[in-house]
């Protein structure tokens, strides 16, 4: 079932786009935005052995990381022009071993609301053309508006 959302506000895709170009995180793990549409962002992280664990999958931590910034990108394109985005909540369920070439990661707003945004991220690894769900996230994301030392 896709939703239909408008966007509060309507250069929500520049606004999402400079967000995310600052997010040093983003920069450090190599993560790039492919896509945003109101209520849905698409990332895209290549394989960096640096952010394996033991066994050589990409750790847990690393994968929520992207999960996360995929919600909260999701649920920031349909907020106001004034509005930031914080994550108040998440859980994650690794499903299966994130090893792959790179990892396709999708972040959907299920439920929008004034202050809380309910959204969801999955994980997928692709190996050989072929994409494997690794992991999903169900999040709650705020609307911060006027708050000192937030900024979009």
């Amino acid at each position: 079932m896709t939703i239909e959302f408008v966007p509060e506000d309507e250069n929500y895709r520049e606004k999402v786009a400079k967000s995310f170009d600052r997010q040093r995180a983003m920069k450090t793990i190599g993560i790039t935005l492919e896509e945003i549409s109101p209520g849905r962002v698409v990332l895209n992280m290549p394989y960096n052995e640096a952010y394996t664990q033991q066994h050589g999958f990409v750790h847990a931590g690393i994968l929520s990381t992207a999960l996360d910034s995929a919600c909260g990108y999701a649920a920031f394109s349909l907020m106001p022009e004034e509005a930031a985005v914080l994550s108040i909540e998440y859980k994650v369920n690794l499903l299966a071993p994130a090893k792959g070439e790179k990892f396709i990661i999708t972040g959907q707003v299920l439920k929008a609301g004034r202050t809380l945004t309910v959204c969801q991220s999955e994980a997928y690894a692709v190996s050989e053309g072929k994409k494997k769900l690794v992991a999903q996230m169900t999040g709650t994301m705020m609307t911060i508006i006027g708050r000192k030392g937030i900024n979009q």
